[in-house]
């Protein structure tokens, strides 16, 4: 949520110094020093929930609030039933009515944890270009619109470039023209006059200024900021197996949206602080001196993971997510074994070797040795097992194993289910109980 009661911002400077400025028409400082002015970034409810991704761009619209300016965040309901072309390889499938209304709703949710709608003449405002859209009939469309912008023009856009090789129909070539008539629409009615997106966004934002010239010969501005990418180059928003990052919390958990920022390389880290957090300018330089001096104690990935985690999710995830965390990475105890739900403890062991041992086993009671020894292979033999016992290097839940004789019930499963073994400071192993 933004912060009330701060002095506004150089609203350009500040996304420069962040590295969230890729193009900007000209114009656009001298009209945002002017006063207040009104702009919108639009959002097409194409999935269930906003992802990592769009990230970026929602940072534009919270530092664009911060520095005076009244934010309007546009869920596209109808452009979300057409798609853009942007960035796309090839035609999207086309989704049904319902559910794109189903995600648009989801979406307003999640734009409304990031935006002060209580803030005065600055107060964010959400809206649906369906609501406008809906009433708009095909040959008015095309005499009132499809007119002001020639084919000419409308193919030397990159989306429109990018595809001509493999394919695209007129409707997403429409598209277009249909966010054009957004940035229209909302100039005439909410007294817009700067529209904010992704770089690969630059073709639809200028057709819309250039809509907005021809028909009314007034002004209208675009500021784009650059694709977010990983140090290696590949698209910003997945987890190192490939699966998407959401910032619905029940598509992505808490905990792995924790781990990514946690798992950013220094480059990534001194980058993304920058941009993905609301950090004032002085902390996140003390931050980067502090991570120079000691790398080893990763600063950046720390600061970086608990600012973002509590403003997408809370302070309460956060707390968990790092709890989990230390769990693997650092001292943690049986009672922070036990507090964690299933879906949590499952995602915290993830890829760790599992073997599963009947239950009755444990419901008898087994010596630990022969537990750890031929009933599940973690060690290969009951001689090792008890030479490393006695060095201290064996842990079950957490919980320091000190004698070879040392029994093991089921009243130590956790969720009933599990006994996580510890071998030395590194090697884990998930014993489950069937």
């Amino acid at each position: 949520m933004v912060e009330k009661g701060k002095m506004p911002m150089d609203f350009i400077e500040e996304l420069k110094w962040r590295g969230l400025v890729h193009d900007v028409t000209p114009g656009t400082r001298e009209k945002l020093a002017s006063g207040s002015i009104v702009g919108y970034a639009g959002f097409d409810p194409t999935a269930p929930s906003l992802q990592l991704g769009n990230l970026a761009v929602i940072m534009l619209l919270v530092h664009f609030q911060r520095a005076g300016h009244k934010p309007l965040a546009l869920v596209g309901g109808a452009t979300g039933l057409i798609g853009d072309p942007s960035g796309k390889s090839e035609e999207r499938t086309l989704m049904s009515v319902e559910e794109v209304r189903n995600n648009q709703e989801r979406f307003k949710r999640q734009l409304r944890h990031f935006l002060d709608f209580n803030r005065g003449a600055s107060s964010a405002e959400i809206v649906n270009n369906y609501d406008w859209f809906h009433s708009v009939g095909f040959l008015d469309f095309l005499r009132d619109v499809g007119k002001h912008l020639t084919i000419g023009y409308m193919l030397a856009k990159d989306s429109v470039q990018s595809r001509m090789e493999s394919g695209i129909s007129y409707t997403e070539f429409s598209y277009q023209l249909l966010q054009a008539y957004d940035f229209y629409w909302l100039y005439q009615n909410k007294n817009c006059v700067l529209q904010l997106g992704g770089s690969d966004q630059w073709g639809n934002i200028t057709s819309g200024a250039e809509l907005i010239r021809r028909k009314t010969g007034g002004e209208a501005y675009a500021l784009t900021c650059p694709l977010i990418t990983r140090a290696d180059g590949t698209k910003f928003g997945k987890s190192a197996s490939g699966e998407r990052l959401w910032l619905d919390p029940s598509m992505t958990s808490p905990y792995k949206f924790y781990q990514f920022w946690m798992n950013c390389t220094d480059e990534e880290a001194a980058r993304f602080i920058r941009i993905f957090t609301l950090l004032p300018q002085d902390e996140i330089t003390a931050i980067e001196a502090r991570h120079a001096a000691a790398p080893h104690e990763r600063h950046l990935q720390k600061a970086l993971a608990r600012d973002v985690t509590m403003r997408v999710h809370s302070e309460e995830e956060y707390g968990r997510a790092a709890e989990a965390s230390g769990i693997l990475f650092g001292d943690a105890t049986a009672e922070t074994l036990m507090k964690l739900d299933e879906k949590s403890f499952m995602e915290v062991f993830e890829g760790v070797p599992r073997v599963t041992l009947p239950r009755a086993v444990l419901e008898q009671g087994i010596c630990v040795v022969d537990l750890l020894g031929e009933k599940t292979g973690v060690f290969a033999s009951k001689g090792e097992a008890r030479r490393m016992i006695r060095g201290g290097g064996v842990s079950i839940n957490k919980a320091r194993i000190g004698a070879e004789d040392e029994k093991v019930t089921a009243e130590r499963l956790i969720k009933g289910t599990y006994l996580l073994v510890q071998k030395g400071r590194k090697n884990f192993y998930l014993i489950v109980a069937i």
